[in-house]
């Protein structure tokens, strides 16, 4: 499976330009091969436009996912449409089984080839440390595993990085890949690159750490979207500017490995 990870320059609030973005790289990515296009943690509006989450909230059933439903289907291609704000209780009223009536959640969709959706995930772990959005969101309780092009794919959101057991629980459940839509900033760069490595090394499974790029004010995202393979090592990686990252997933690969070392097996 061909994996595009676009590290999207996001603008803070601007909403059409961020989700037309994203839909123009979607189509360029499915056009060079991909069987898989993932995009960034809160594309649509910005992690740190804290004030327009409310207003941009939409039900998964709503207008703007729609148009990556549609935009899959047309370019024949997987979309992980990164992650964005959803809105509970729209997405309640739209018969969308939600973990709370109301309220806003940092939402994460799949949609396969034929505009379908495989895959909703929430943030589980939301990021207090100055930021805004423990205030504002409501944590997933979910971590949902579904097959694409052969693979069984899991995804968690950037602070979730830091919780390796999530990471082990869809081990368990037969994840190959995690896919990890992040808007993680400056200075935590080390930080980054040592987590998204390790939880590929622990589980013995691929991990593809998208992060976006941009400014908000005081705050920036460090890009550095990489891939990793289950060794751990760098199969492809970016800089902070925007880029799209590719690279091949095999679950032949996973499997050799998990064989060869036997980490997994030898757990008490």
């Amino acid at each position: 499976m061909r994996v595009a990870c676009v590290q999207l320059g996001v603008e803070g609030g601007a909403v059409e330009d961020n989700v037309a973005g994203a839909i123009e790289a979607v189509r360029e990515a499915a056009a060079d091969g991909a069987d898989l296009v993932v995009l960034p943690e809160l594309f649509d509006v910005g992690y740190f436009a804290f004030d327009s989450y409310a207003r941009a909230a939409e039900s998964l059933a709503g207008d703007r996912l729609g148009r990556f439903a549609e935009v899959a289907a047309e370019a024949d291609v997987n979309v992980l449409a990164g992650t964005v704000v959803e809105d509970l209780a729209a997405s309640a009223a739209d018969g969308i089984d939600a973990p709370a009536e109301e309220g806003l959640a940092n939402t994460a969709v799949l949609f396969d080839r034929n505009g379908e959706r495989r895959l909703v995930y929430r943030k589980r772990h939301l990021f207090g440390y100055g930021s805004e959005e423990t205030d504002r969101l409501v944590p997933g309780e979910r971590e949902p595993v579904t097959e694409v092009e052969g693979v069984r794919v899991g995804v968690t959101t950037c602070y979730d990085l830091r919780f390796p057991e999530q990471f082990r629980r869809m081990v368990d459940a037969g994840v190959e890949c995690v896919l990890v839509p992040s808007a993680w900033p400056y200075p935590r760069v080390e930080h980054w690159r040592t987590l998204g490595r390790a939880r590929a090394i622990e589980n013995l499974a691929y991990v593809a750490a998208v992060n976006g790029s941009g400014t908000f004010d005081d705050d920036a995202l460090c890009g550095r979207t990489t891939v990793y393979d289950p060794w751990g090592t760098t199969l492809a990686s970016a800089g902070e500017e925007p880029t799209t990252v590719t690279a091949e997933v095999d679950p032949d690969r996973v499997a050799a490995v998990r064989e060869e070392f036997p980490a997994l097996r030898d757990r008490r």
